[in-house]
């Protein structure tokens, strides 16, 4: 591990400020303080947005709820406004990780994590998501890697809070040299074929705020699957959001996890719901539609059958029905 400046600013301004192409912001830091350890950056200087007042606040109200950006998992996870009014957001912080890491991990973290690819994550592969020549998944060990959206590399995002964010129609608060901005956080996330070295939009000198959920009618639920039941990321995940009226869906919203690049919606799997009245035969049909598309890579044509019934048991989940 290379030597570094620490930075602890007390405001948002100070911090931007701080930050540069050789800085990294740092909030929980359990991802940063990894990639550090492992060599795989070697930042000049850590900004520690922990001693910044005001960002662990989770605000909730007739709007919605806003989250610090600094506020803990368990503390999502364990709100009793997210809970009873957006229960898939509060399933997919408890979801992450183990204890230790969600009293510790923060939203604003999840949503930036880099990715977990085995490639990525050996300090010896020059691979392309560090600027290198080419995606060694491609011809390698690719078991966990993308089935939607990927090329040229093929990383799947490891975020569990953002398909079930997104699935409520989240909204991200960014803070840089030019004052604060406002977007959807489906709007947030980046394809490599876009450019590859990133997962977000973030320039280097901004940082996350705030997220915020609007109020609505939508039932919810995220399910995950994994390799083990305590510490592990989604092998596929499902985040689903239906508004239903007497019995029939009037809207739907499906995010999926762990099978691209970013957290990837499903305009298939929501037409194949919208108007029907939700069983399992319809359940079963929206999530054959969320992977119609999938082109599997070598190693991993398995993620289509764990993301088809992921999405089909958080439909039915969503709509008050025991998945069997």
């Amino acid at each position: 591990m290379n030597a570094f400046e620490y930075v602890a600013p007390t405001s948002i301004k100070d911090a931007i400020a701080a930050l540069n192409p050789n800085a990294k912001p740092m909030g929980g830091g359990i991802d940063l303080v990894q990639e550090i350890k492992d060599e795989i950056i070697a930042p000049e200087r850590v900004v520690n947005l922990k001693t910044i007042p005001g960002l662990t606040e989770i605000r909730a109200d007739n709007r919605g709820v806003t989250f610090g950006a600094l506020c803990t998992l368990s503390a999502i996870a364990n709100h009793a406004q997210v809970k009873a009014r957006f229960p898939g957001i509060a399933q997919a912080a408890a979801s992450v990780g183990s204890p230790q890491i969600r009293n510790v991990g923060t939203i604003g973290g999840n949503l930036c994590q880099r990715p977990r690819c085995w490639y990525y994550r050996d300090h010896a592969v020059n691979c392309m998501k560090k600027g290198g020549p080419k995606c060694y998944s491609v011809a390698g060990e690719n078991q966990y890697h993308a089935i939607l959206g990927g090329g040229p590399c093929f990383i799947v995002h490891p975020s569990d809070l953002a398909p079930a964010l997104m699935a409520y129609g989240a909204q991200v608060t960014i803070a840089g040299p030019k004052g604060e901005r406002e977007m959807d956080l489906a709007e947030f996330f980046v394809l490599p074929s876009k450019k590859v070295t990133v997962e977000n939009i973030l320039a280097a000198d901004e940082i996350v705020t705030k997220v915020f959920v609007p109020a609505g009618t939508a039932n919810s639920a995220y399910v995950k699957v994994r390799e083990r039941e305590s510490f592990d990321w989604a092998l596929a995940s499902a985040a689903v959001a239906l508004t239903i009226s007497n019995g029939v869906c009037e809207s739907a919203k499906v995010v999926m996890g762990g099978v691209a690049p970013i957290p990837w919606r499903s305009p298939e799997a929501e037409a194949a719901l919208k108007g029907k009245k939700i069983d399992d035969a319809v359940a079963l049909a929206a999530g054959a539609a969320a992977v119609s598309k999938a082109i599997p890579m070598t190693q991993n044509a398995y993620k289509m059958h764990i993301a088809k019934n992921a999405v089909r048991e958080a439909v039915l989940l969503a709509a008050g029905l025991a998945a069997g």
